[in-house]
């Protein structure tokens, strides 16, 4: 639990971004350190007065240390996501953060594809404004089945070349995140949140264009610390790591798919 916290957090706005999909800032209601942050780390969150016990992980989306505003991107896709949809401005929310091993942004050579599906978009975000921060201007590839499902666009678009696909070409090019014409240019490395499917393409994509690729995993964790073992994940060596410990971000040639 080195370097932790587990503190309340105030609900200062909510937005709806896409089809069952909102975004959240919060702010802590104590002192935190926004420094501790990684891109690609997560959060555990309890889920208020709905007699959940298992808090719910949810990706960084953003983290702002001058307006001390932490941004979670959520789907409503079961009970505890749900509930958690249901909060309002001014509700409060316990938080454990930040929890796993980030992308290794000291590896990151001077052309990356950043490439986010559904709420894997959400680790791309602040990825991408770090990369900003170390004058990294990264290719940002999303895809989504149609132009709703393209969540955080305009957020992107200031932070890299952004492109976009979707199944039925209403923005973008049309077909998967793997047919768009970005993948005609050369890149030093990829980083990928999304669909697992997904993430297998483009990983597979990228390894046979010789580039080391960087896959969040979104394992179904319970206790976010290691304890429960539920999200166990096997790799070639046939050791089964911890997503929520080890991970979430593998490199892909590690895993066993």
């Amino acid at each position: 639990m080195k370097n932790k916290a587990q503190i309340d957090f105030s609900v200062i706005d909510k937005k709806e971004v896409g089809p069952r999909t909102f975004i959240l800032d919060l702010r802590p209601k104590e002192p935190f350190d926004f420094s501790t942050i990684r891109a690609g780390q997560f959060v555990e969150v309890l889920v208020p007065d709905s007699g959940i016990f298992l808090r719910r992980p949810i990706s960084i989306c953003d983290a702002d240390a001058d307006l001390q505003v932490l941004r979670l991107l959520i789907a409503r896709v079961g009970a505890g996501t749900n509930a958690l949809g249901n909060v309002e401005i001014g509700d409060s929310l316990n938080i454990l953060l930040p929890l796993g091993n980030g992308f290794p942004l000291e590896a990151v050579g001077e052309r990356p594809l950043l490439v986010g599906g559904g709420v894997g978009t959400a680790p791309m975000l602040y990825l991408a404004r770090k990369l900003n921060e170390m004058s990294i201007r990264p290719d940002i590839l999303l895809g989504g089945r149609t132009h709703e499902h393209l969540l955080l666009a305009e957020r992107f678009a200031p932070l890299g070349n952004l492109c976009l696909t979707t199944d039925d070409g209403s923005a973008g090019e049309k077909g998967l995140v793997t047919h768009h014409s970005i993948w005609h240019l050369p890149h030093t490395e990829s980083f990928v949140c999304g669909p697992t499917p997904m993430m297998k393409a483009v990983a597979q994509l990228s390894e046979s264009q010789g580039m080391k690729c960087y896959v969040s995993l979104e394992n179904k964790m319970a206790c976010g610390i290691g304890a429960c073992l539920c999200c166990v994940q096997e790799n070639h060596e046939h050791h089964h790591v911890c997503v929520c410990t080890d991970g979430p971000v593998f490199l892909s040639n590690e895993l066993t798919w």
